[in-house]
């Protein structure tokens, strides 16, 4: 199973990225928050080797396919073919209202955004015609002087990240990969996870092997019992935020926790963003997160991840440093 990092520093990735590699860390990610996703994996592709590159993830509905093509496509060039492309959809009022962006029919126009950037690949790898009529996209022009020269890496990989059964079934059907969203248990998982990617797979007439499978896991641990707690409080308010969103609920559903999201959702059209916190009981924590010491971390993580997992991302809130983990990943290798 590969184990892969975050990869926070938007100013020195390079530094950042050498000691993920030297560690033995498979992959290294970045995210869209306050900064562009992109720009740092074009500084770690330079001071990197043989590690993974990726974004977990970029907002696909902000950008357009043959933007996200290009991207890809000179990402995977300057990392030697090391770079995954990860989308994900975000919500309808952050698309029109922070980006300005059209929403519709989401995992639909996921579908076809992927399937449009793979034209627009093969296209440039193979010089097929480009003729792609979607719904949503359509790219039909593509001259000369603006098609690159057949990449000796290929194509890169795209992974999507998803809760609902619709987009993890789009997954299934058209990614090269999916992202387990962190707000998830071991038996939504089960349930829900692996059921949907099933569903998706057959569609597309693929195999199992077709599909990577990460992980990305909230780990709720410290040093000393004052840090752990102080961890266990934050992860709570971390759950309570994911908790909120309508689309969530399903995986609280699987433990009949429903009417909870309810709640946590009136919460947070009242600002009691602190308060929400206090509903998340010990029992959701510890089924969200994987709650351990840190010399029993190993050993929960590999339990978690063993339900057709094929990668794995250790995502801590209250610590950027990766020193924290070298046991961890020592004792993850050996599990």
């Amino acid at each position: 199973m590969k184990v892969d990092a975050p990869l926070y520093s938007y100013e020195a990735p390079e530094e950042e990225v050498r000691r993920l590699e030297a560690k033995g860390y498979s992959g290294a990610f970045t995210f869209e928050g306050q900064h562009d996703p992109f720009f740092p994996l074009l500084l770690a592709a330079r001071a990197s080797e043989h590690i993974q590159l990726y974004t977990a993830v970029a907002i696909a509905f902000s950008r357009n396919p043959m933007i996200l093509a290009n991207i890809g496509w000179d990402l995977q060039l300057l990392s030697k073919g090391r770079f995954i492309l990860g989308l994900g959809t975000q919500i309808k009022a952050h698309i029109e209202r922070r980006f300005s962006m059209p929403w519709s029919q989401p995992a639909a126009r996921m579908r076809e955004m992927v399937l449009a950037i793979k034209a627009i690949w093969r296209c440039w790898q193979t010089n097929e015609r480009l003729d792609f009529r979607g719904e949503f996209y359509q790219h039909t022009l593509m001259t000369p002087v603006f098609t690159p020269a057949a990449s000796p890496y290929g194509v890169p990989p795209i992974f999507l990240a998803g809760v609902g059964p619709r987009m993890t079934e789009i997954a299934g059907e058209v990614a090269d990969g999916f992202f387990v969203h962190p707000f998830g248990t071991l038996e939504s998982l089960r349930r829900l996870t692996v059921p949907a990617l099933d569903r998706g797979l057959e569609r597309g007439g693929r195999a199992r092997k077709d599909l990577e499978t990460s992980l990305q896991l909230m780990i709720c641990s410290g040093t000393n019992d004052e840090e752990i707690e102080r961890v266990r409080q934050s992860t709570r308010q971390q759950i309570a935020f994911y908790g909120s969103t309508p689309a969530y609920r399903p995986v609280l559903e699987v433990h009949g926790w429903g009417d909870l999201q309810n709640e946590l959702n009136r919460m947070s059209k009242e600002g009691k963003w602190a308060e929400m916190a206090g509903l998340v009981s010990d029992e959701l924590l510890e089924a969200v997160a994987v709650c351990a010491p840190m010399k029993e971390l190993a050993k929960q993580i590999a339990l978690r991840c063993d339900c057709r997992i094929d990668r794995v991302s250790l995502v801590a809130h209250w610590t950027k440093d990766p020193d924290v983990w070298d046991d961890v990943l020592r004792d993850l290798r050996e599990a």
